[in-house]
């Protein structure tokens, strides 16, 4: 297919994808790394909400191409699965219910209140991102690894997503646990 001169500068003009790779890179750091000050908590309150209210689906996007092992790939996985929470919690709730029943441990580390409903889910949710803000970020892996896992758990125990789903979930769950692991050892970046 032969492609005229119009068509080169429409590419042209449009946004380098490795300066917005770059930029995704930069506003993952400054949220994970930038954001550290104790006692700024109308800061730490406006990331949090960035969620709702000011584009994390724009960063998020920017995210999603990159690696697991990365802190970008990270926060990805971050916003998958807390979007996903926010967009199903009555469901959310009972696989993790079932999936603690199996997988205590995980259950307990996920520390989430019992039982969980929608609404403790949502309260772990913004947990989740006001750990991401406050600098406790291998904690908020461990926690949000544990979490998937025991909701991958319940998943396969009530037949409520398809095997590939479930598989994701896991996956999900065990990317997040080597982004903690990297995140410990300083080697997340």
């Amino acid at each position: 297919m032969l492609r005229d001169e119009a068509y080169f500068d429409q590419i042209t003009q449009g946004l380098d994808p490795a300066v917005m790779r770059e930029a995704g890179e930069v506003a993952a750091t400054m949220l994970v790394r930038g954001v550290r000050r104790k006692g700024d908590d109308a800061l730490i309150d406006r990331v949090v909400a960035l969620a709702e209210t000011e584009g994390l689906e724009t960063l998020a996007e920017i995210w999603s191409g990159a690696p697991a092992d990365t802190l970008a790939g990270t926060l990805w996985r971050l916003y998958l699965l807390t979007t996903w929470v926010r967009e199903n919690p009555q469901r959310v709730a009972e696989e993790f219910t079932c999936g603690r029943e199996v997988a205590q441990a995980a259950g307990v580390i996920a520390g989430i209140a019992d039982p969980p409903g929608p609404e403790q889910l949502q309260v772990m949710v913004d947990e989740v991102l006001r750990g991401v803000v406050e600098g406790d970020f291998v904690d908020v892996l461990h926690r949000a690894s544990a979490f998937a896992h025991v909701v991958a758990t319940g998943r396969g125990r009530l037949g409520h997503a398809s095997h590939d789903e479930t598989v994701r979930m896991l996956t999900l769950a065990e990317q997040l646990e080597a982004a903690s692991r990297l995140e410990s050892r300083g080697s997340l970046v």
